[in-house]
């Protein structure tokens, strides 16, 4: 979610593009606690990381063996996240209008990324993950987020989507484990992780 916390449409690239062009950083460039308590254990494979920003979890993912995928709406953050490419293909894409290959990521990580119930892309990331593959979904508790959010997905609306071939493994409301954007008073994550089985 935006971490100003201001009530423009986060999933406008306008937003993205002046947002960190506001500042010289926008994240902290580490990755993020949800990733790390998931993945550390998954076997590295192909990756896509969604809403990259400035690359933090792309270049986690990338040190620990993953060929990453890191895609964002921002071109500024791109450009920041490539300074440091640690062989990442770093895309610049509108997820609402453009493809994503269908089962051919063993991980797709989506981090605070503003999931829109109403423009196809939750189901576009699901139908991404291969079989045996990861979808790891972290996002603010909504209980810390303002009305404006009400449109963004939740990890129990991601479920509803999931056929027979899924099987959840995590679905829980927990503390961070690392600080919050500055300015917001996120305190909790909700998070779920679903394997693909077939």
């Amino acid at each position: 979610m935006a971490p100003s916390g201001k009530s423009e449409a986060p999933h406008d690239a306008q937003f993205w593009e002046d947002l960190y062009r506001s500042r010289e950083q926008v994240f902290s460039g580490e990755p993020n606690g949800v990733l790390v308590t998931e993945a550390e254990g998954l076997p590295p494979g192909q990756a896509l990381d969604v809403g990259c920003g400035e690359g933090g979890d792309a270049r986690w993912l990338a040190a620990r063996g993953w060929q990453v995928t890191a895609l964002d709406i921002s071109r500024t953050a791109l450009q920041r996240a490539a300074a440091a490419n640690a062989g990442i293909a770093w895309v610049c894409s509108d997820l609402a209008a453009s493809p994503v290959p269908a089962r051919a990521f063993d991980l797709v990580n989506v981090q605070y990324f503003p999931l829109r119930h109403d423009d196809g892309v939750p189901r576009k990331l699901l139908d991404a993950v291969a079989p045996g593959g990861t979808f790891l979904f972290g996002s603010h508790d909504p209980h810390d987020l303002g009305p404006e959010h009400s449109g963004y997905c939740q990890p129990d609306d991601i479920v509803r989507l999931l056929g027979e071939e899924w099987t959840v493994l995590v679905n829980e409301t927990r503390p961070r484990v690392s600080p919050a954007p500055p300015g917001t008073g996120h305190t909790r994550d909700t998070v779920l992780r679903a394997l693909r089985t077939s």
